[in-house]
This record gives C-alpha cells, structure tokens and sequence, in this order.
C-alpha cells in the first residue's frame, strides 16, 4: 500500500466521467479517470443520441468519424396503441438532430478523447472505497492502493461505489426504469435506417424501440416504468412476446438474427431529490440520478452533468453549491414536466390523442420531433429564461462538420 496526492479523481470513465476529465485536462488541471472496465467495454443502453447529446459531444470536440457505429437519424416513426403508425420528420437542413451509437464504441472514443487531453488514464482500477479525509478524500482504488484527492467527481452509475461508500446512498432505491435491449443484424431496410417507437398499450408509459446502427444492424429493446404494469421479473418473457408482435416482426425482416446475449438494465430518473454533492465530491450522470423520467434516456443528461461538474471545479465560487445550483437550473424544472406527463402518457386514449395531435401538421410533426428528441427543453414554455430567436428553427449539431 502507498500513499499519493492527487488533484482530481473521476471514478468512472462513461460519457459523464470522459468529458469531465477532458474538460479538466484540457484546463491544465492534473486528472487521473478511474474505471473498474477495459475499454472498448460493453454497456448496457439504448445507444440512442438526442439532440442534447449530440450539442454537448460537438462542444466537447468528439469527431463522429471516431465512432464506428455512428447512424444519424432523419425521422422518427412512432406507431401508436391503436396502431396507427405516423412519420416525424427531424429538421432538414445543416446537422444532426439525432443518431444513434453503440455505447462500446462511443464510451472508447470518450475515453480516447479524454486521454488525448492529457488525463491519467486507470483501466481495470475499480474503487474500493472512499473516505472524506480533511480537505479531500481518501480513495482506494485496485488491489489496495490509496490515494487521497483534493477533489472527486463520481461518474461511477447508478449503483455508485462512491456514494455508498460516502455513506449517501438512498436505500432501496432501484431506479424509476428498467430496460432490456438485444442487438440484430441482418434487420430490414427500414429497421437499418429508421428509428422506430412502439407505444404499446400494455406497456404504457413505457416503449418499445428499434433503433438503426451501421452495416444493417440495429437495437432492439424496450423499457418499462418500475412498478406499472409488468414486474420486472417478467421481463424475458415480455420480450419474447414483443418479438412475435407481427408489427414489431415486419420491422425486424425475416432475415433478421440476435447478436450476442440480451441484456437488462435499471435506469435512474429523480434528479434534485438525491445528493448531488458529498464530501469533496461532486456526483454526476447515472450516480445523480439525471436521467429524462419521461423517456429514461441519460447520455445527454450525463455528458451535461460531466460539463457542469467540470465548470464547478475550475470557477471561483464553492463547486458544490455551483454545481448544485447550476444543474437544478437546467434539469429540474424539466424533470418536473416530465412527472406531470407521465401520467397523462400512460392512458391509452390520451396517448392515441397526443399522437394524433402532434402529427396533425408538418409543423407539429418536425417541432414534436425535436421536443422528444431534447433539442429544446421539455418545460421551455416555463422557462422563459431559455427563450431565444429561432429556438425552433436552429441547424442540428455538427452542421460546421458537414459543410467542410
């Protein structure tokens, strides 16, 4: 055992993790990223890119061109419970407002990124426990190695080690969402370059989801609200009778096989209502629970808080009521309205009128498109703070890219 000062420590190298460090390194800070994984490493997750995501990768500096599986994504076709099937076209014009990465090969290029900035780099290094220690925190990370940081960022999931070790779990806290996700190759043209959301009305909040990856592949899964109608324990069997859905079976094509094993995984959704901050440390992505409670999507949420706790550690003021304050800011109030439609989205008959609503026009269509896909808040409209010419018109991310 040896003893060692550090300036940073990030536990936990996913997208939350990855673009603090690099924010931090790039700022000339000393940052040393652990992760208990060897990357590339698989991750559980609908690989699905908002418009949030994809603004904060652009900022981060991220080249879509290091991630082999990128897929942008032009439309969005939702069938609702009635089955009645309607097509949401994303913006046309300059950029991205959608797309779609496998998690093994974005978290690598994040990690790359990251790496190349200048962070210490800890591969296979899993923290083993954490202890405030006067004005930093004591760490044990590996085998038995201890290390003390003036300042820690737990990226480190919803499970985290680092809260748990803090003392700041919530107990019995299992996550707001649970999902289940199977990747197919060989899918039909329309599953290769389509994202397609199944409003099923046994599953209702939840969905069903295919969405498309390069070489004829996609992700194919679905996501349940904890406590509704399905237990989670029936999750094997749900999937097996979503799979024999005949509409679920022509989007897939009959050529269409599995890849590897399917895998399920729990999703944290109640930002503002767990710690945010703990001794020295600041919790971000999946370990502050920040996922969006309407759709259970979290990269987005995670590369912000990532930037956030960044921003936090270089300014001027205390980090954690910076932090604090400053992601409240952002996701509360969104948060807030997403717990109100969740109700509302889980009735069949309000769930076929909103679709029917949203797709009366070519202006609803392209602007409920870019509100589910986060390119402007959910509660914008009770936040006029956020307000701005042209906040529906904007080019998508990367528009600088695709014109060179």
């Amino acid at each position: 055992m040896r003893h060692a000062d550090l300036d940073i420590a990030i536990i936990g190298a996913g997208p939350a993790g990855s673009a603090a460090a690099t924010l931090l390194a790039r700022a000339g800070r000393g940052v040393t990223l652990f992760d208990r994984a060897s990357f590339p490493r698989e991750k559980c997750c609908g690989d699905g890119l908002t418009a949030l995501a994809l603004r904060e990768l652009e900022a981060l500096g991220l080249s879509p061109d290091t991630v082999d599986s990128w897929q942008p994504v032009d439309d969005v076709v939702v069938r609702g419970p009635s089955g009645r099937e309607t097509r949401y076209p994303l913006p046309g014009g300059p950029g991205i407002h959608a797309a779609v990465a496998r998690r093994v090969d974005l978290d690598n290029s994040l990690v790359a990124l990251a790496r190349s900035a200048g962070a210490d780099v800890r591969e296979s290094t899993p923290l083993r426990d954490a202890k405030a220690a006067g004005e930093g925190v004591e760490l044990t990370v590996g085998a038995d190695e201890r290390l003390t940081a003036r300042q820690v960022i737990a990226a480190d999931g919803m499970w985290s080690p680092t809260r748990k070790a803090l003392g700041l779990t919530v107990e019995g806290y299992r996550g707001e969402w649970h999902a289940y996700r199977q990747y197919y190759r060989n899918v039909s043209p329309r599953a290769s370059r389509e994202l397609v959301i199944w409003f099923e009305k046994d599953l209702l909040p939840g969905y069903a989801w295919s969405f498309p990856l390069a070489d004829g592949r996609a992700n194919i899964g679905f996501g349940i609200q904890r406590g509704g109608t399905h237990a989670v324990g029936d999750m094997n069997a749900l999937w097996a009778d979503l799979l024999e859905r005949p509409h679920i079976k022509e989007i897939l094509g009959a050529d269409a096989e599995p890849e590897d094993r399917h895998l399920a995984w729990p999703i944290p959704a109640r930002v503002g209502r767990v710690p945010l901050v703990g001794p020295s440390t600041l919790f971000v992505g999946d370990a502050a629970a920040v996922t969006d409670p309407m759709t259970g999507e979290g990269i987005g949420q995670a590369l912000l808080t990532g930037r956030l706790a960044a921003e936090a550690v270089l300014g001027t003021e205390d980090a954690g009521l910076f932090y604090e304050r400053e992601v409240r800011r952002e996701l509360v109030a969104d948060d807030r309205m997403a717990r109100a439609l969740i109700p509302l989205l889980g009735k069949p008959l309000i769930a076929r009128g909103a679709i029917r609503l949203t797709g009366a026009t070519g202006w609803t269509r392209r602007n409920f498109a870019r509100w589910m896909f986060e390119d402007y808040p959910r509660a914008m409209i009770a936040t006029p703070r956020r307000w701005h010419r042209g906040m529906f018109t904007g080019s998508g991310a990367f528009a600088k890219d695709q014109a060179h």
